[in-house]
């Protein structure tokens, strides 16, 4: 199969629209003549320049800050397995075989064309994931199956299975499982071998984590979790080396793979080890070097990625490419706080500016993201009566940069709602009272009342000057807001 290698070149802009371009050259990975995948596929952009995710810390700190990189590969036999995913490659005219599914619903039907004696994962008599992965090679078609065993007759049964042209940028259904728990292919992830030999890996890396959110993010489809905190990395997460990283004291083998962890990154794809990254078994790889030099990378040398501006399509793998903005917008101005409740404290603001376009704006209150809002107002409901509060709020844009945080507006709600009085109930006045036509600061004097005038509870409490007011239809005239220190009921 014939492939272009396609140049975008960066603009240099210097009157404060800064752009800078994910793509320089885009050269496709390829396997037995296939691409993996069309060059402007979301596994084969570079994503170095895009912005850092809101939640990169959270995302490490549930991973394992101090957790090292694993190789998930190598050469040889652990207990008896090779080291990794082997693929196995067919023709074409490769006879299919019969195939059922636990996981039917979600999986592509057979035949699938599996060899006769394919390599499995973990081994023939391997209970794991036994992974099944097939590239016909002169169709360009991936099969891959989870959890694969053969039956009498030459029929196999596997988990779930799933098929990949990868000619196309298609994704699977969304909410669809794979071979693998985020919905994704395995194979264009893996390490191989010839790519390193090569010196360069022009993919994003499949790697695990211990923990993931029930939830998925773009080009994932699938979760498998039922954990719901955000502090959890959902699904298709991605995430990079620090450009920072010093990678110049490490063997030519092990920089190829940093280069690209730092150029494209890695897609969570499944549960399992902490930053373990996944590769194919080959006599080739020098484990010692592997496991002794990727393990000096532990997981605060990573950030995850914003990679949202890339969606072109939510069902399609095809990223955008070309220039992407980089300039935050300006920070939020005239932050204003006020108290509505006991429960409830309203927010406005100025808006920013930018030079693409806001979204949004996140809202933070004592110091954690609390939600969103795409105006320049948000109602924060749900709070603790004679609390105080303190908020700050950040734009952001399409791409995902973000501005600094707004100066803080500090409020505290209001006292839990007097029961002393309720509407309708009789009143009476114990002393002179002053009756205003709101309870607010903007009201004004209506007029008096004197001591024992009669009346009725029509709205209220309001508190405000650190005391409850009642509106009060008073016999006669002025009828208004009243304090209530200066009211009792009337039996």
């Amino acid at each position: 199969m014939k492939w272009t290698v396609f140049f975008l070149f960066l603009t240099v802009i210097s009157i404060g629209n800064p752009v800078i371009c994910p793509v320089m050259a885009q050269t496709p990975p390829t396997l037995e003549g296939c691409l993996v995948f069309p060059a402007d596929n979301v596994w084969n952009t570079p994503i170095d320049q895009l912005p850092v995710d809101p939640r990169s810390a959270a995302y490490i700190a549930n991973t394992g800050v101090d957790r090292a990189v694993h190789p998930d590969f190598g050469s040889g036999l652990w207990e008896g397995a090779p080291i990794g995913i082997p693929y196995n490659i067919v023709p074409g005219t490769q006879p299919k075989v019969t195939i059922s599914f636990e996981y039917e619903d979600e999986s592509d039907s057979g035949p699938y064309p599996i060899p006769p004696d394919p390599e499995i994962e973990g081994g023939d008599d391997s209970t794991g994931d036994r992974h099944v992965v097939v590239l016909d090679k002169d169709n360009c078609l991936l099969y891959e199956t989870w959890s694969t065993y053969p039956q009498p007759g030459g029929s196999w049964y596997a988990g779930s299975g799933a098929v990949f042209d990868l000619q196309s940028n298609t994704l699977r259904p969304s909410g669809w499982t794979s071979a693998d728990a985020a919905g994704l292919p395995i194979l264009p992830g893996l390490v191989r071998y010839d790519e390193v030999a090569a010196g360069e890996i022009h993919h994003a890396i499949r790697f695990t984590a211990p923990y993931t959110r029930r939830a998925y993010v773009w080009p994932a489809r699938h979760y498998a979790s039922s954990l719901t905190s955000l502090n959890y990395p959902p699904m298709g997460q991605r995430f990079r080396l620090r450009a920072s990283f010093d990678i110049s004291g490490f063997s030519p083998e092990v920089k190829v793979i940093l280069t690209a962890l730092k150029k494209y990154g890695m897609i969570l794809a499944d549960n399992g080890g902490a930053w373990f990254i996944t590769g194919v078994p080959d006599s080739r790889w020098d484990n010692d070097m592997l496991v002794s030099e990727l393990r000096q990378v532990k997981g605060s040398d990573f950030e995850a990625v914003d990679e949202s501006y890339l969606m072109i399509d939510p069902d399609s793998g095809q990223a955008r490419q070309g220039d992407i903005d980089t300039q935050p917008p300006t920070v939020p101005t005239n932050l204003k706080a006020t108290v509505i409740s006991s429960s409830q404290i309203d927010l406005s603001w100025t808006p920013s500016t930018d030079n693409v376009g806001v979204i949004g704006y996140r809202i933070y209150r004592n110091g954690k993201e609390i939600g969103t809002s795409p105006v320049t107002s948000y109602e924060n409901t749900g709070l603790l009566p004679s609390t105080t509060y303190t908020y700050r709020i950040a734009a952001y844009d399409e791409t995902g940069n973000a501005s600094a945080k707004s100066a803080s507006a500090a409020r505290t709600t209001q006292p839990a709602p007097s029961i002393k009085l309720s509407i309708g109930d009789r009143v009476q006045t114990i002393e002179k009272t002053g009756v205003r036509s709101t309870p607010l600061g903007s009201g004004t004097l209506l007029g008096t009342q004197p001591r024992g005038a009669l009346g009725t509870v029509v709205g209220g409490p309001w508190y405000r000057d650190e005391r409850w007011w009642w509106q009060i239809d008073y016999e006669s005239d002025p009828d208004g807001w009243s304090a209530q220190r200066k009211l009792k009921k009337n039996p």
